[in-house]
């Protein structure tokens, strides 16, 4: 199953977009776009970019990670 894009204006007015799964879990969040044309080339571009991209492992290892049950 896909998920889907949701365009919508934000709390200040701006226009932004989410992405949520097939089972309506809230995957990513947009920032602010000053128009609906601008916020729908932003989904494009995650389209473009989110199936090639690659993972960037940002995580300190010096930092202790918390205990798993």
């Amino acid at each position: 199953m896909t998920g889907k894009f949701e365009l919508f204006i934000d709390e200040h007015a701006s226009y932004a977009f989410r992405l949520k799964s097939h089972d309506g879990a809230v995957v990513a969040v947009s920032g602010p776009y000053p128009s609906k044309e601008s916020a729908v080339q932003g989904i494009r571009d995650v389209r473009e970019c989110a199936a090639t991209g690659l993972i960037s492992d940002q995580c300190s290892l010096s930092r202790s990670r918390p205990q798993e049950d």
